[in-house]
């Protein structure tokens, strides 16, 4: 499809199928002759196949559309949104300061952590949607900030009457119920394994910088272990069972 805007498309379609019941499994967006193409691979129930293709294919931002199952799909239980972006002639040319490598994307945090706070938990199509539209530089600091603000707020909110706990007792009893909304998380000693993370992205450098900020913000800071840093040994994002989360200080 042809879209006249580009910030928070990935968004708005997510939500959309969100809406719809069903689940957003992966998306790709890649640069093309016209634009930008991006695809959205989910899963759900057949019998609303339909009416999530009329909602999509009818949505304000989308100019055109095609569906279909996935290669690997053994039923069509999985829809395919490509989307081109404006071509470079009559396309609207937006100014941007520039930022040093490897520096926090503020303003974009500012405007989406009140965001977080109305959709909690339901926040994985926000994160995803923030990694995508980040520049490679930004992604990293930019996520793992976002995961230590939320992770802070999580604690204030549910946890804040309870008193200072060691690593393993702050995981028990902190980390593994914060997290239980989320992902599936379990204690293994003074790390932490979670098997169903959908925060990573994947490829050679694959890290779940969100998940892993969240974790700081959750057991670090002035509220529990003083100068805590959360490490991600191995990542689902990579090929790994599970991600594995150790911590030090």
């Amino acid at each position: 499809m042809v879209s006249d805007r580009r910030e928070g498309l990935l968004l708005a379609l997510g939500q959309t199928v969100i809406a719809n019941g069903f689940i957003l499994l992966r998306q790709r967006m890649s640069g093309c002759a016209e634009g930008v193409q991006l695809i959205l691979r989910v899963r759900g129930p057949e019998s609303g196949l339909l009416m999530l293709e009329e909602r999509l294919g009818s949505h304000h931002l989308v100019r055109s559309f095609e569906s279909g199952p996935a290669d690997d799909a053994p039923a069509p239980v999985t829809v395919a949104v490509a989307m081109e972006r404006e071509a470079a002639t009559g396309a609207t040319v937006r100014a941007v300061e520039p930022q040093a490598v490897g520096s926090i994307a503020t303003a974009r945090v500012e405007i989406l952590l009140p965001q977080l706070a109305r959709s909690y938990p339901n926040i994985n199509i926000l994160i995803q949607a923030l990694r995508t539209e980040l520049p490679p530089a930004q992604r990293e600091p930019t996520l793992v900030h976002v995961g230590q603000r939320v992770g802070t707020w999580v604690y204030k909110r549910d946890f804040a009457l309870g008193g200072r706990l060691s690593l393993r007792d702050a995981l028990r009893r902190i980390a593994t119920p914060a997290l239980r909304p989320l992902v599936r998380a379990e204690p293994d000693g003074d790390a932490l394994l979670v098997d169903n993370s959908p925060f990573f992205q994947p490829g050679h450098d694959a890290s779940c910088h969100f998940l892993r900020g969240l974790l700081e913000g959750l057991l670090g800071g002035a509220h529990g272990i003083d100068g805590l840093v959360a490490t991600e040994h191995q990542c689902r994002g990579g090929g790994a069972g599970a991600c594995r989360f150790e911590f030090g200080h």
